[in-house]
């Protein structure tokens, strides 16, 4: 709709990001029908690991539940809301909240950051880059969402570190 009508009045309009609020779990569909009527859309994917009862499986997942940003004039938002899965219009100070590029870009720079970090998982030989034990390694034990839990071999201690302070090490 918005990417569709293109008339010299429009033209003139500004586009900004807005963020539209979507049924559970329907994101990635939204977005698709979205793309599909010329709008333009941004879901932000992170990859993360998740365990089922027999298997690990690494999944691509919405890094914002329910959200997705649209660029396209004020005045066509409304007309969004007749997108099958679209719940609403997320608004700030009784106006659509709009985004910043900047900020859209924070989050694409954010996951370009984060998408070459290597998943770590127990039983994987790690080493520390940064605090007090610097350069020391060792074999995780757990994985919780924020923090390993590391047995070092050397010292024969186990202790917790923060997951931003690990890098996996390359098995040759």
């Amino acid at each position: 709709m918005c990417a569709l009508i293109k008339s010299n009045l429009e033209k003139s309009v500004p586009l900004n990001w807005f963020v539209l609020y979507t049924a559970a779990r329907a994101e990635k569909k939204v977005e698709a029908r979205l793309r599909e009527m010329g709008v333009e859309t941004y879901l932000p994917i992170h990859r993360i690991r998740r365990k089922w009862s027999d298997r690990m499986k690494v999944v691509d997942l919405p890094l914002f539940n329910s959200y997705v940003f649209v660029r396209c004039p004020e005045h066509q938002l409304r007309k969004l809301l007749l997108v099958y899965g679209v719940t609403r219009i997320v608004y700030y100070l009784q106006r659509p909240a709009v985004v910043r590029d900047e900020e859209i870009e924070a989050v694409k720079e954010f996951l370009k950051i984060a998408e070459d970090k290597d998943i770590i998982y127990e039983g994987d030989q790690v080493e520390i880059i940064g605090g007090a034990l610097k350069d020391k390694s060792g074999k995780v034990l757990k994985v919780d969402k924020n923090r390993v839990t590391l047995f070092l071999e050397e010292l024969g201690a186990k202790i917790y570190v923060s997951l931003s302070e690990v890098n996996k090490l390359n098995k040759d």
